[in-house]
């Protein structure tokens, strides 16, 4: 799920994004995108609301043609991930959230005291946001990581400018701090893990408690961290990755288990599962391959076998999730 504070041509050298995103596409494919107004993507938004969020990952998702998949979101991307999910509970296998929170400053029922510190944090992303001498530089990089050292912390001044103009910055801000996730939060289905570091600045670890507190059967891991961004060099990013792979083991082996299953098929029991996950009937593959229904259905009973699975659609699922039937 796109977070804020992202640059696509920047990321894989920066010192604030670099370890995360080398770990997360080791020995898997990472998607990732920049959010709107942001990054590389189109600067001149004005909406940047939760539905538009929701609707860029459900863009990024169709264009990428993927059916089922674990979802990362990281703080406000975490609310937002979470509200896709439980929008889509077809689509998201596993969730993992960090450093989120299931509601922002500016959503109903928040004390007052954490309002006013919102505003004065949006007043001064406005004045100060991108400059290269400003005090809001250290007051930022001191929220995001402060244990980080000199060359993290150019580059947080750096990201800062690259990333996004003050105004984009003043408006996803704002937005940020008027989602509100608990009305839904509920409705996810998808095994989540929460992770949240106990003296983060960014985002109270009560937040991340309370997000875990409304997701049924939800993992909630502490991380022993002053940093809102983890830095590579500390115990609590060993532990969060120890706990991500070992999170995301079972989706690994089911897809070990799948890819064994798709090479024992026949050269035609693979063209009838790349028809089925074309979504032509069992008529049109008789038509197609030339053979009689019936064949087709016997085919059908096979293909089930050896996949394991039960019906169409999960035979569909596998599929696509193989790449077969893409176009």
């Amino acid at each position: 799920m796109a977070n804020w504070f992202t640059h696509l041509d920047l990321d894989r050298q920066s010192a604030v994004w670099r370890h995360w995103f080398d770990f997360l596409s080791d020995g898997r494919t990472l998607i990732r995108y920049d959010p709107r107004g942001s990054g590389l993507s189109d600067r001149n938004v004005d909406d940047f609301s939760m539905d538009r969020w929701l609707d860029d990952l459900d863009a990024v998702v169709e264009c990428a043609g993927l059916t089922r998949f674990p979802l990362i979101g990281l703080c406000q991307g975490g609310a937002v991930a979470a509200a896709y999910a439980a929008r889509h509970p077809d689509r998201v296998s596993r969730l993992i959230l960090y450093d989120s929170y299931p509601f922002g400053a500016f959503a109903q029922g928040v004390p007052d005291r954490l309002v006013q510190e919102a505003r004065a944090l949006a007043e001064m992303i406005e004045v100060g946001w991108g400059k290269k001498t400003s005090a809001f530089r250290e007051v930022f990089a001191n929220l995001l990581m402060p244990e980080a050292g000199k060359d993290a912390l150019q580059w947080i001044g750096e990201m800062q400018r690259r990333s996004a103009s003050a105004r984009n910055a003043r408006l996803m801000w704002d937005a940020f701090n008027g989602f509100d996730i608990r009305d839904v939060a509920a409705d996810i289905a998808a095994p989540t893990l929460v992770f949240h570091g106990r003296r983060d600045a960014m985002v109270p670890f009560e937040a991340g408690r309370q997000l875990a507190s409304l997701i049924p059967n939800a993992h909630f891991v502490p991380l022993e961290t002053n940093n809102h961004i983890l830095l590579p060099n500390e115990n609590a990013w060993e532990t969060f990755c120890r706990e991500i792979e070992r999170f995301l083991e079972p989706e690994a082996s089911a897809a070990r288990i799948s890819e064994t299953a798709l090479d024992s098929l026949t050269a035609r029991e693979a063209q009838v599962l790349e028809g089925v996950a074309r979504g032509l009937s069992n008529r049109d593959l008789a038509n197609l391959l030339r053979i009689s229904e019936k064949t087709v259905r016997n085919h059908m009973t096979t293909v089930f076998s050896k996949l394991e699975v039960r019906s169409r659609a999960q035979a569909i699922v596998l599929a696509r999730d193989a790449g077969v039937g893409r176009d």
